[in-house]
C-alpha cells in the first residue's frame, strides 16, 4: 500500500529560510556536545515598510505577529546571549501555505459518532474520495459499526475499501497524509489526540454545534477538498501543550516499610521506579479543578522552577491560544490569536479580587502540584478527556509542544479567526446607536 508524508512548507535546500515555514527542533544540544559554536544572527533583518517613491534602497516587507525584530547588539561590546533552545520559528501568517512533497494518497476521515445527521455527508465524502480521487480512506472501526452504515447495501462496496483502526491500539501516525473532520470543535480536538508527534494537515467541516475551529461548509465539499489535494490552501498553526503527569505508586508504597516488604523480602528496586509518567499532547487546555470536593482547591504553580502563586479557588486553566476562546474565555480570560506564541494561565473562580489571567511566553515550563497543606486532592483533564485524580506528591509538567496542528483555513488565518469570533461568540455585537439629525446637532452645541 503506497503512502506518503505530507509537508507543510518544509525547509528545502533550494528554499531560503525567509521563504519557508520552519519548525525548529526543540533544542540544539547536539551541536553543543560536538563543540560547534552556536550560530547567532549576524545581521538584523529589516522589517520596514516599502520604500517611498524614488528610493533606491530595497526593504523586505513582512507582517510578523512579533513586530519589528530588535537589534541584539548594544553599544560597542554588549550583545544578547544566543539562546540554544527554540520551540518554533513563527513567520508571517500570510505566508503559511500548504504544499506537498508528493501527491497525497491517504486521508483519515473522522466523523462524530452517534450523530445520525452526519451519516449522509460521511457517505458522500467517502464515495468522492475513493471513487473520484482514488484515495486510501482510513476510518475508525467504531464509526463503521453504526447500524445505519452496516445495513446500507449500497455503501457496502465502498466500505470494503476502507482501512480501519482503533484508538489506543493502532498507530497510524506514519500512514496519514491529511485529515478531514466532520463534526464540531470536539472532532478536531479528538483528531489532535490521535497524533502524539507530527500532525498531518486538518480540514474541518462545520457539522457540529459551535464550529469555532471548523471553518468549512459542506455544501461545496468537492471543490474545497480538490483544492486541498492540489495544495492550494492557507494554514494556521495551532500550538499544542506537551504535558507530563508524574504519579506516585501509592499501592507500592503501602507495602514497603523501612526498605522491607510485608513478606520479609528486601526491596531492590530504586525509589524512582515508584513514579509513573504519562504524556499528552493538548490542543485546547489543561484543567486542574477541585473535583467532587466542596473545599477550595489549593494548587501551587511553578514557572521554570520558581513558585509564582498558589491558586485557591475552583481550579486553574492552562491553555493554548486556540484554547483561549474555550473554557478560558468563559472564565474571563482574553482571547489570543492562534499565531501568537503564548501560554495562558487562568484561575477558575479564585478566592481573590486581584487574581487576573496572565499570558506567559511559549516555551516556559510550568509545573502544577497540590499544596502541602491542601485539604483535598485535585482532578486534571486534557482537552476534556483522560480525567484523573491528582494526589499529594503528584505533579503536572506543561510546556509548548514542538508539534502544532496545521489547520487548513477557509480564507486565511486572520479573516477566519475574526469570522469565528463574530459568528460563534457574537463578539462585540450590539445594537447600533442612532446618529444625530441636523436639528439635534444644532441643539447639542
Amino acid at each position: 500500500m503506497e503512502t506518503s508524508q505530507s509537508k507543510v512548507c518544509g525547509k528545502d535546500k533550494s528554499v531560503s529560510s525567509d521563504e519557508a515555514l520552519i519548525f525548529a527542533p526543540c533544542d540544539y544540544e547536539e551541536d553543543i556536545s560536538r563543540g560547534k559554536p552556536l550560530r547567532g544572527r549576524t545581521k538584523s533583518r529589516s522589517l520596514s515598510a516599502s520604500p517611498g517613491p524614488g528610493s533606491s534602497k530595497e526593504f523586505r516587507r513582512t507582517r510578523s505577529m512579533h513586530g519589528p525584530c530588535p537589534v541584539t547588539t548594544f553599544g560597542p561590546k554588549a550583545c544578547m546571549l544566543q539562546n540554544p533552545k527554540a520551540i518554533m520559528h513563527i513567520q508571517d501568517p500570510a505566508s503559511q501555505l500548504l504544499t506537498w512533497n508528493k501527491p497525497p494518497k491517504s486521508v483519515l476521515v473522522i466523523k462524530k459518532v452517534r450523530d445520525a445527521s452526519l451519516l449522509q455527508p460521511f457517505k458522500e465524502l467517502c464515495v468522492f474520495l475513493t471513487e473520484q480521487k482514488n484515495m486510501i480512506v482510513y476510518v475508525e472501526k467504531k464509526v463503521l459499526e453504526d447500524p445505519a452504515i452496516v445495513n446500507d447495501e449500497n455503501f457496502g462496496p465502498v466500505k470494503k475499501k476502507f482501512c480501519t483502526f482503533r484508538e489506543d491500539f493502532d498507530d497510524i501516525s506514519n500512514q496519514i497524509d491529511f485529515i478531514i473532520c466532520l463534526g464540531g470543535d470536539g472532532t478536531l480536538l479528538y483528531a489532535s489526540s490521535l497524533f502524539q508527534d507530527s500532525v498531518p494537515p486538518v480540514m474541518a467541516f462545520h457539522l457540529g454545534s459551535l464550529g469555532f475551529l471548523t471553518p468549512f461548509s459542506f455544501d461545496n465539499f468537492q471543490t474545497q477538498v480538490t483544492q486541498v489535494i492540489e495544495g492550494n490552501a492557507a494554514l494556521v498553526l495551532r500550538s499544542r501543550l506537551k504535558v507530563k503527569v508524574f504519579k506516585e505508586h501509592k499501592e507500592k508504597k503501602s507495602l514497603v516499610q523501612n526498605g522491607v516488604e510485608e513478606n520479609g523480602l528486601i526491596v531492590s528496586k530504586p525509589e524512582r521506579e515508584m513514579v509513573k509518567q504519562t504524556k499528552y499532547q493538548v490542543l485546547n487546555e489543561v484543567v486542574v479543578d477541585r473535583g467532587p470536593s466542596s473545599y477550595l482547591s489549593n494548587v501551587d504553580v511553578f514557572l521554570d522552577g520558581h513558585l509564582i502563586t498558589t491558586v485557591q479557588g475552583d481550579g486553574v486553566i492552562v491553555s493554548t491560544p486556540t484554547g483561549s476562546t474555550a473554557y478560558a474565555a468563559a472564565a474571563g480570560a482574553s482571547m489570543i490569536h492562534p499565531n501568537v506564541p503564548a501560554i495562558m494561565i487562568t484561575p477558575i473562580c479564585p478566592h481573590s479580587l486581584s487574581f487576573r489571567p496572565i499570558v506567559v511566553p511559549a516555551g516556559v515550563e510550568l509545573k502544577i502540584m497540590l499544596s502541602p497543606d491542601a485539604r483535598n486532592t485535585a482532578w486534571v483533564s486534557f482537552d476534556g478527556r483522560k480525567r484523573q485524580e491528582v494526589c499529594h506528591g503528584d505533579s503536572i509538567s506543561i510546556t509548548t509542544s514542538c508539534y502544532p496542528v496545521p489547520s487548513i483555513c477557509f480564507r486565511d488565518p486572520i479573516n477566519d479567526w475574526f469570522d469565528s469570533l463574530a459568528e460563534c461568540l457574537h463578539w462585540n455585537v450590539r445594537k447600533k446607536q442612532n446618529h444625530f439629525t441636523s436639528e439635534e446637532e444644532e441643539e447639542e452645541f
